[in-house]
């Protein structure tokens, strides 16, 4: 195996990561700004007060991104084994 090719066998590997852990990533982003909004509005500051809805949205983006996630993982898995073969 030749530096070039195991230079982009690590740019899949992080792209996948970054596709993977996006939508848990994405959810938790978007619930924490919109509880930061909230906070500053009501002037309540506790961070245990957004702890419950990133965890809720981060289950539903578990959910709803899980099928996605895990193609994109067997995909990456499967190309992986059959460059293995080929060495």
């Amino acid at each position: 195996m030749t530096t070039a090719a195991a230079l982009d066998w690590f740019r899949n590997l992080l792209w996948t990561a970054v596709l993977v852990s996006g939508p848990a990533v994405l959810a938790t982003v978007v619930v924490g700004l919109i509880m930061a909004i909230l906070q500053a509005a009501t002037q309540v500051n506790d961070q245990s007060v957004a702890f419950a809805p990133k965890a809720i949205g981060i289950v539903l983006a578990l959910v709803f991104g899980g099928p996605f996630m895990m193609t994109e993982l067997v995909q990456f898995t499967q190309r992986i084994f059959a460059a293995m073969a080929r060495l």
